[in-house]
Formats: C-alpha cells, structure tokens, sequence
C-alpha cells in the first residue's frame, strides 16, 4: 500500500519544525491556522508514516569542537564491501555514503584536532583496496536542513 505524500499544511508543519522543532503544538497551529487537535493528528500521522523519523538537537557553534571533512574515497573494483565495512568501524566518520561518479564512497569525518583529523585520514588511505582520497574540510556551514536519521 502506498503511503500518501504529505499535503500542503503538512509541508508547511515540517518546515516549522525543522526551523524548531521544539515549537509548542499551540503556536505550530497558531501559525498554521489549524486547530491543536488538528496538528497533533498530523504529527502523529507523519510520525507513523516514517516522514518524521525523530526530534533532534542541534549544537551552538560554540558546543561543536573540532575539525569536520568531506572525505571522497576511490576503491579498486570489487573492494566496495570490504572497505565500506572497515570505513563503518573507523573512528571519526560520522556518515558514509556510496555514490556515483568518479569515487566510491563519501565520509564525513570529524576530528578534535587536525593531528586527529590527519591520523584518520591516514587510516583511510592505508586500507586494503582504497586507491585515493580527496578531502575538503568544513570552513562553515551555510544552510543545514537535515533531519537526524533514522
């Protein structure tokens, strides 16, 4: 059975949380127009539906410490599994994704310090089957509209 998409109000509710989503029920339906009764059946609704997967919390600038990195990763063919498996136990990387294109793998590594940050890069570049990686580190964040996963 397909699940249906979100509505409008729905879509309006899910930007009004992710801009805060400790917002009280009363002022999401103040500012959408709707009851509270009416918002909570939605949350719950979304809930359910897996379209909100959890509430999370967000650091001031000034909590996050550290180094944060997109790392792209280059396999020898047949080594994706292999690697990802040992990239998915390392230290440091905070999510990892495969894609396509001209690498494997995309990390997002995060370090206290840039000794650490270069320790797990070294780590990465000295698995068996990892044939390149390129690092762009985080100067700052411009727009993050992520939820947390589930």
């Amino acid at each position: 059975m397909t699940k249906p998409a979100p509505t409008a109000k729905d879509k309006d509710l899910l930007q009004l949380l992710q801009a805060n989503a400790r917002a009280p029920v009363a002022e999401l339906a103040r500012k959408l127009g709707l009851s509270r009764t009416t918002v909570q059946d939605r949350l719950r609704r979304l809930e359910e539906q897996g379209v909100i997967a959890g509430y999370g919390l967000r650091l001031a600038k000034a909590a996050e410490a550290g180094l944060s990195a997109w790392v792209s990763v280059s396999v020898e063919a047949r080594q994706q599994l292999a690697v990802a498996k040992a990239l998915s136990h390392m230290q440091g990387i905070e999510l990892l994704q495969a894609v396509s294109g001209k690498v494997d793998f995309v990390a997002l590594v995060t370090a206290p310090t840039a000794g650490e940050m270069d320790q797990v890069l070294d780590a990465i570049t000295l698995l068996p089957g990892v044939t390149a990686i390129e690092t762009a580190v985080i100067l700052s964040t411009k727009l993050d509209r992520r939820t947390l996963p589930s």
